[in-house]
């Protein structure tokens, strides 16, 4: 009996000690209020890929002063895969390619903080990037000391060779480092949307990824020979349903960098621009400053686009109607203001007769609404810059193929 009972001491002290060991819980604890609004800035991957260098970054970095973009609120210059060697050091640091970047990294982005801009950084949760340089897993707190240390501002963590990687866990595991490393950096979480990172990404990071990569094309489907696919920009805008709800300030749904400038016409760019505008995206460019034209410019820093954008209560605009091809869309600002966006799917022309009083607005989600019987609002075309009249009367207007109207309603 003795021996009996000793054993199934034993028995509940062992099962205990193996329940007592699988209790703690990683806490993650992103750096918060880093993007009450959606960060704005500039990206190097969808004209540049792989072939970056230091003068193109400088040249980019003055351009983005002197244009006026940053004026307008872009402040971040975010160099993407290919910034490294193909090598890890002895220590098992990170290396700077010293062809692309000769003068080293810390001098490149002195002279982007210099310029009154911040600076960002790419790397992967798996073990090589999407584009084969060393990846960060199992060296996330010495690449985040080693960020830290550069004094960058901005990490995009992609989600190639992740095969048996947990994604939760593995971003958890980066933001803890980077809030252990001390440096305040903006954390954009780039998985594409497979495992509803929506759902998880609140306390891990600023921002998060919803689709795969953008493409420079309206409404279409660019399958890669790789077996995967790239996608225009309508197409990421209605790819994820019902997760409006889950952005907001600091946690925000991101479109993908923008294609403004990239091969599609400047009706659609426009177009492009005032869809990221509605839907809070973070408004990241993606064209080559250096060639970038004067309508490219404008639709880029149009100041009432991008405070429609940027509008403090961060709200994700949503599709109110869809007749024949004519959308409209949504977007609750504060002080009671609504931004509208009237938008032609289809390739001709179209005329707006919109009745307000037989349309009125109900976010179901954040609770506002718009009730344009008991309202009267004024109406200013946001791309025009001017005001056209009231909610008293049906708003019309020609529409050509692929072409938005973006007005904002004031009570």
């Amino acid at each position: 009996m003795k021996k009996l009972l000793l054993s199934l001491l034993l028995g509940s002290m062992t099962f205990q000690g193996f329940s007592q060991g699988n209790v703690y819980k990683q806490e993650t604890g992103k750096f918060e209020g880093l993007a009450m609004t959606p960060p704005m800035g500039w990206n190097s991957w969808n004209t540049f890929a792989t072939n970056i260098d230091e003068k193109m970054v400088k040249e980019t970095a003055d351009i983005m002063v002197s244009s006026g973009m940053a004026a307008a609120g872009y402040n971040y210059i975010v160099l993407d895969d290919g910034w490294m060697a193909k090598e890890r050091d002895s220590n098992g640091d990170l290396v700077p390619d010293p062809v692309k970047f000769p003068g080293g990294m810390k001098a490149l982005i002195d002279y982007v903080h210099s310029k009154g801009l911040k600076f960002g950084l790419y790397n992967c949760a798996g073990t090589k990037t999407c584009a084969g340089y060393p990846g960060t897993r199992g060296c996330e707190y010495q690449d985040a000391r080693f960020y830290a240390k550069l004094e960058i501002d901005f990490l995009k963590y992609d989600w190639c060779n992740t095969a048996g990687i947990n994604a939760p866990e593995a971003y958890g595991t980066m933001s803890n480092a980077l809030k252990k490393a001390g440096r305040p950096i903006v954390f954009s979480l780039c998985e594409w949307g497979d495992t509803q990172v929506w759902n998880w990404g609140k306390p891990i990071g600023n921002l998060w990824r919803i689709s795969g990569d953008i493409y420079p094309c309206f409404d279409c489907e660019y399958k890669h020979p790789e077996n995967w696919s790239s996608w225009g920009f309508m197409k990421i805008v209605e790819m994820r349903k019902d997760i409006r709800k889950f952005s907001g300030p600091d946690h925000w749904n991101d479109f993908d960098m923008m294609e403004v400038g990239n091969e599609m016409n400047d009706t659609e760019d426009k177009s492009h621009f005032a869809m990221w505008c509605m839907m809070a995206s973070p408004l990241i460019a993606g064209n080559d400053f250096r060639k970038m034209s004067k309508e490219t410019l404008a639709i880029l820093t149009n100041k009432e686009l991008i405070a429609v954008n940027q509008d403090k209560l961060g709200i994700q605009g949503f599709k109110l109607s869809a007749e024949e091809g004519l959308e409209v869309w949504v977007k609750p600002l504060s002080d009671g203001n609504w931004a509208v966006t009237f938008l032609n799917r289809t390739d001709a022309p179209k005329k707006i007769n919109f009745d307000w009083k037989k349309n009125p607005i109900k976010d179901v989600d954040f609770g506002f609404e718009a009730d344009f019987n008991k309202t009267v609002f004024k109406i200013k075309d946001l791309w025009k810059n001017k005001e056209a009249g009231t909610t008293k009367k049906n708003f019309t207007a020609d529409l050509a193929s692929h072409d938005v109207i973006t007005i904002r309603l004031i009570p």
